[in-house]
Parts: C-alpha cells; sequence; structure tokens
C-alpha cells in the first residue's frame, strides 16, 4: 500500500512541481545561452496574465460568470496557472536583488504548491470514499449502512474540500506582493 501511495500520491505531487522549477531554470539557462537574457524581463506581463486568466474557474464557481463548465474550467485554471507561474520564474530568474520581487516570487511558489496539495488531496480522498462505498455494496449492505459506516470518512473528506480556506489567503498574499512589485516597476522605471 506504501509504494501505492507514493506512486500514485506523492509522486504526480512532486513531479509537477518539480517540473515547474525544473523547465524555468532550463528556458531561462537557453536564453543565456542565446544571449536572449532581455526576452525574460518581458516575460513577467504574459506570465501575470495568465494567472490573472486562469481566475475564471474560480468566478464560474462562485457563478459571478456564466459561461463554461466548471471541470473544463478547473483544468484550464491548473494549465493556465501552472504556465503563467513558469513565465513568471523565468522573469524572476536569479537576476533581481529587491525583496519585493522575491517575497512576490516566494508567495507564488507556496501558491502553486498550495494549490497542487490541494488537487492531490482532493483527487485520492474521493477516489478512497469510492472505493470504500463500492467494497461496502458487493458486501451487500445498504446505503444507510454504508453512510454509517463511513461517516467519520465523509467527515474527513468534507473538512478537506475546504482547503481552499488555506489557498485563497496565500493566493491574496501572492496577488498583493505581485501587485507591489509591479506598481514599484511603474513608479521606478526609467521612463526616458
Amino acid at each position: 500500500m506504501k509504494s501505492r501511495l507514493l506512486g500514485r500520491e506523492v509522486l504526480p505531487f512532486l513531479a509537477a512541481f518539480i517540473a515547474l522549477v525544473a523547465a524555468a531554470l532550463l528556458l531561462d539557462a537557453f536564453l543565456h545561452l542565446l544571449g536572449a537574457v532581455w526576452v525574460g524581463r518581458y516575460l513577467g506581463i504574459p506570465g501575470i496574465l495568465l494567472v490573472i486568466a486562469s481566475f475564471g474557474y474560480s468566478l464560474r464557481k462562485r457563478q459571478l460568470i456564466k459561461i463554461g463548465k466548471p471541470l473544463v474550467l478547473l483544468r484550464v485554471h491548473e494549465r493556465m496557472a501552472w504556465f503563467g507561474s513558469l513565465l513568471v520564474l523565468i522573469h524572476a530568474g536569479v537576476h533581481f536583488t529587491a525583496i519585493l520581487a522575491w517575497l512576490a516570487t516566494i508567495a507564488m511558489l507556496v501558491n502553486v504548491g498550495s494549490g497542487l496539495t490541494g488537487k492531490f488531496l482532493l483527487q485520492r480522498g474521493r477516489k478512497q470514499l469510492e472505493e470504500s462505498r463500492q467494497d461496502f455494496r458487493e458486501q451487500g449492505l445498504s446505503a444507510a449502512e454504508i453512510d454509517d459506516l463511513m461517516y467519520w470518512d465523509i467527515l474527513t473528506y468534507t473538512a478537506i474540500t475546504n482547503w481552499r480556506v488555506v489557498h485563497r489567503p496565500i493566493a491574496l498574499v501572492f496577488a498583493v506582493l505581485a501587485s507591489a512589485h509591479i506598481l514599484s516597476i511603474f513608479l521606478f522605471w526609467a521612463w526616458r
């Protein structure tokens, strides 16, 4: 069971996070090899626009917009946020010395980690609940008996679905720090 848990749950989470950081490092190195480091300076703009656009899922979930299927928008949110974060990481590189930019980058990485954690926890919990229900059905138990036996599991899964209580403030911290970074760029840019 431990190896199944490691292979099915932990490794995909780590792979997604490591792939983000590795891709950023490789693409940044590629820009250095091409002598096009300046390109990275401007990748923050499409990166942050992708991250902002990924919030269409949140707007749909709260019924602030009516277009799109929530599950499709969730997948789009995950991909756009990952790719936008990749562009922002390339933008960040290892070149800046401003504390605000570092804090925004760290907040973004924590936000991505939080999102991936929630995604994999929810998938795992949903899968385990369904497997348990199926086992009890095969034993011939009624729906009421199954619900009684699974009470604590259902309660735990319900608590896990509230991981957004943690994810939202992390996203807010990232948004505030990124906005402050962008504002400081406009304030201190050499406009000549």
